[in-house]
């Protein structure tokens, strides 16, 4: 099942400013919610694991611990804004944080976090306007401004442009502080057009932008973007058949490694809902045998096998 992130466009077009690792969290917060089929509310913690962190990043487990650590001393704080019409007609300029509580289990290495009342319904009211995306189209961007603009590009999915977005407001949806780039040159130089460049290559959109005017002073951009044509071999690895199949880069197991790799996977996190086994020989020895003949397992099961192998492991680097 893709892991799909889905958003009320108010506040994919809220003015917040939220640090990659943070921003990060709170999408992965998201899924975690809808996969797991709990759902959204103001009294039960979201749990996030690092080792989920690690997998969807590809980052250094120890990376993921700091990341998430350091995360949490400052999210409690942020906040975001956004705009509503009332029952008058009048715009309210609404102002919220993101959580109503955060926590960091250290021998755990999770997140448990709350979101804040007002957040719940923005996320969860999908009978309007929404917009959803999968999890691995922001995966490899690596900076909050580049996953910024992605979400709003995004929000215009259906017609591949947008209106002329003023220059204050891009500012404050990018989470450009009004202290930050304040030379249209660094402005540029340092959010707009390295975010469009991961987008363009990391995504699955290509995006170019036009600056307005007025007389010689920039006022504003706007965008266009078009989808990419799937490639064959991003095809190719939706459908795993077998371990060379579903990652290139690993090749066919000894029975030595099999035995060695699948006692650390059965001790995983992130594929231990995989395990109906009382433990962890027992599961140790399914997850073997689909090391051994992935084709005998389901595409979906064989593909997060092979996946958590390849993170979890330094195999593919010494084959």
């Amino acid at each position: 099942m893709s892991e799909l992130v889905v958003k009320d466009n108010a506040l994919m077009n809220a003015s917040y400013n939220l640090d990659l690792v943070e921003q990060r969290l709170i999408l992965l917060a998201i899924v975690e919610a809808r996969e797991s089929g709990k759902g959204i509310n103001a009294n039960d913690p979201l749990t996030v694991h690092a080792e989920s962190y690690v997998n969807q990043f590809g980052v250094a487990r120890q990376t993921a611990y700091q990341a998430l650590k350091d995360a949490c001393d400052d999210l409690f704080a942020r906040q975001f804004s956004y705009q509503e019409i009332n029952e008058r007609g009048n715009t309210e300029n609404v102002r919220s944080r993101w959580v109503s509580e955060v926590r960091y289990v250290d021998a755990e290495a999770t997140v448990k976090l709350i979101f804040a009342p007002i957040v719940i319904p923005l996320i969860t009211r999908l009978e309007e306007r929404f917009t959803q995306y999968e999890m691995k189209q922001i995966s490899e961007l690596s900076t909050g401004y580049a996953i910024r603009l992605y979400e709003l590009l995004i929000c215009w999915r259906a017609t591949g442009k947008t209106p002329v977005i003023e220059l204050a407001d891009f500012r404050q949806r990018m989470g450009v502080l009004d202290s930050e780039y304040q030379r249209m040159y660094d402005l540029k130089k340092y959010v707009l057009e390295p975010s469009l460049k991961q987008i363009n290559e990391h995504t699955d959109i290509t995006a170019t932008y036009e600056q307005h005017k007025k007389g010689r002073v920039i006022t504003g951009f706007s965008f266009k973007f078009k989808q990419k044509k799937p490639k064959q071999a991003e095809i190719a690895t939706e459908t795993p058949k077998t371990a060379t199949n579903d990652q290139n880069t690993i090749k066919p197991l000894t029975e030595p490694q099999i035995a060695k790799y699948s006692m650390i996977l059965c001790k995983l996190g992130s594929i231990s809902d995989l395990s109906n086994f009382p433990d962890y020989p027992s599961f140790a020895n399914w997850i073997a045998n689909i090391l051994r003949t992935p084709e005998k397992a389901d595409e979906q099961t064989a593909k997060r096998i092979f996946t958590a192998l390849k993170t979890e492991t330094d195999y593919s680097k010494k084959n």
